[in-house]
């Protein structure tokens, strides 16, 4: 399945490690210039910009947090400066991700998880929307996740955010078709990264006993999904939730 694609830029929101680095290496590496937005980690961003510019790609990256409307309209400012206007829009950024009973949840535990998966998701499009509309062109790409078909315990303030990502996903989808702009989510099974170092190998065993495929996903499985619904194979392709993960969510 071809994943070419002429040059653009994207930005990926959350990129400096973990899945959004793995996404704009893989966009790179497919022709794509990168804006790669990092809140911590200015290190990482920029050893990150260094692999692509080896691998013959271009990238800049850009402190922001995707949380706040004025530190938005910057980031997409100063990433089109240097990188021309943004075709595709990857939202990946993500916070701390505690597992909370009913009983410890708060209305701000719900709200700390739609920051990231409603109110960012919106504000960044808006922000690039009509650079988008203007061209005729755009991609729309939401990292979503697994829990919400799985219901998982202890995790309703991330699962219902994550629900709702979907609804803006599919919502948006349906109203920017005829504007030639696709919407869709990426919706990753338990893809260990950096964060997930400290993690017992027993509960890593017990995620892939369920697993239809028996094993884990990579980085690279989801970057590569990414990069084909960002590439002009997939033009007819909107408001699809596709899900990487072996199977695990098989209805």
């Amino acid at each position: 399945m071809s994943t070419q694609t002429s040059k653009r830029t994207a930005l990926v929101t959350g990129a400096s490690r973990g899945l959004g680095a793995a996404i704009a290496l893989e966009l790179a590496a497919s022709g794509v210039n990168v804006a790669i937005n990092y809140f911590n980690g200015a290190n990482l961003a920029d050893d990150l910009c260094q692999q692509i510019a080896e691998r013959g790609g271009r990238a800049a990256a850009f402190q922001a947090d995707v949380r706040d409307e004025a530190e938005i309209a910057r980031l997409v400012r100063e990433a089109e400066a240097s990188l021309g206007a943004i075709d595709i829009l990857v939202v990946n950024a993500t916070g701390p991700q505690p597992f909370q009973s009913i009983e410890e949840q708060t209305w701000r535990s719900h709200l700390d998880q739609l920051e990231f998966f409603v109110k960012s998701p919106l504000l960044l499009l808006q922000a690039v929307l009509p650079t988008m509309k203007q061209r005729g062109f755009g991609r729309v790409i939401n990292i979503g996740s697994e829990v919400f078909e799985l219901g998982n315990p202890r995790f309703a303030n991330y699962v219902a955010a994550k629900g709702a990502q979907l609804g803006l996903t599919r919502s948006w989808a349906r109203e920017l078709a005829p504007t030639g702009i696709t919407v869709n989510l990426v919706a990753p099974g338990w893809i260990p990264v950096e964060r997930h170092a400290g993690v017992d190998q027993q509960e890593l065993d017990a995620y892939t006993a369920d697993v239809p495929m028996q094993h884990m996903g990579q980085p690279l499985d989801v970057a590569k999904a990414v990069a084909f619904l960002a590439s002009d194979s997939a033009r007819f392709i909107t408001g699809q939730r596709l899900a990487v993960n072996g199977g695990n969510t098989i209805s």
